[in-house]
């Protein structure tokens, strides 16, 4: 795993970049490992052996050595000391199906003008409301926000900034995870997406890793309502294995608002279960 990923950021570092010269007939991308482990400061076999996986332990100086020669910022840095330590007994896990606490799921239900779900670290959605459910599908419990993002084309247009945000999500599935690339659902789902959009092989390639933000802006072309722009803000589930809940508003009084308004009225006509006294004849008689 820290081979792989050594071997990935290695590859983004340009010798330009590091005061190194490009003659131009380079036969690798990026950097050499004899290059990155000069500028580590340590031996190319020690380096070789360290992104072959051949040595389990290195030390936190040869990390923060490797860390600089090859630029990491912050959260890559984090990542890299993750995967040199992983926690004992999380090879090859399979993880149970996630639920929400009928509290949680009752808070849910109850912000009507407010779009809010719940999603597991896969990005698999364990719970929404109805508001949520009405602004796209993706939202509907049971799907995955990764897998709706890049094979649907219908959250592609409802998404303007789709190019920047699919960089964002695997980057956050990355972090999310952790070492814990093993997981089996977790295979399952990166190899049904490599295969079948060259977008995310490209991108979960790069090893880029950065948790998601806890708060911002989205922009969406809802179909039904027109442009919203929405403020999100995440929050962790106590009590779980990792449940982020997700909440979609808008400012006071702005044209979003009042859309959010509306998409709540047609979601709650949608969702409303019919009239079991008022059958089809008799809906059609009409007064004598």
């Amino acid at each position: 795993m820290i081979g792989d990923y050594l071997r990935a950021r290695r590859e983004q570092v340009r010798p330009e970049d590091v005061g190194l010269v490009d003659n131009g007939r380079r036969r690798v991308r990026g950097l050499r490992r004899d290059e990155l482990a000069m500028l580590a400061g340590i031996s190319t076999e020690y380096y070789t052996r360290l992104e072959q996986g051949r040595d389990q332990h290195p030390s936190t100086q040869v990390l923060d050595a490797v860390s600089r020669a090859l630029n990491l910022d912050e959260d890559g840095r984090t990542h890299l000391y993750l995967l040199a330590s992983p926690k004992p007994g999380k090879s090859r896990v399979v993880r149970r199906a996630e639920r929400v606490r009928p509290s949680v799921q009752q808070l849910l239900d109850s912000w009507t003008d407010t779009a809010a779900y719940v999603h597991d670290p896969l990005l698999n959605v364990v719970a929404s409301n109805a508001l949520a459910r009405a602004l796209s599908p993706m939202f509907d419990p049971g799907e995955n926000v990764l897998k709706s993002t890049f094979l649907d084309s219908a959250v592609h247009e409802l998404l303007p900034d789709w190019e920047t945000k699919v960089v964002t999500l695997v980057a956050a599935l990355r972090a999310m995870v952790g070492p814990d690339v093993e997981d089996v659902r977790l295979t399952e789902l990166v190899g049904e997406l490599s295969v079948k959009s060259p977008v995310f092989a490209r991108l979960w390639s790069r090893h880029d890793v950065r948790p998601q933000s806890g708060d911002g802006q989205h922009i969406m072309q809802h179909e039904s309502v027109g442009e919203l722009k929405l403020t999100y803000d995440k929050f962790q589930v106590g009590g779980t294995e990792g449940q982020t809940l997700v909440i979609y508003h808008a400012d006071p009084g702005s044209g979003t608002s009042q859309a959010l308004r509306l998409l709540s009225t047609l979601a709650a006509d949608a969702e409303a279960p019919a009239d079991p006294t008022r059958s089809p004849a008799r809906a059609e008689e009409q007064p004598n």
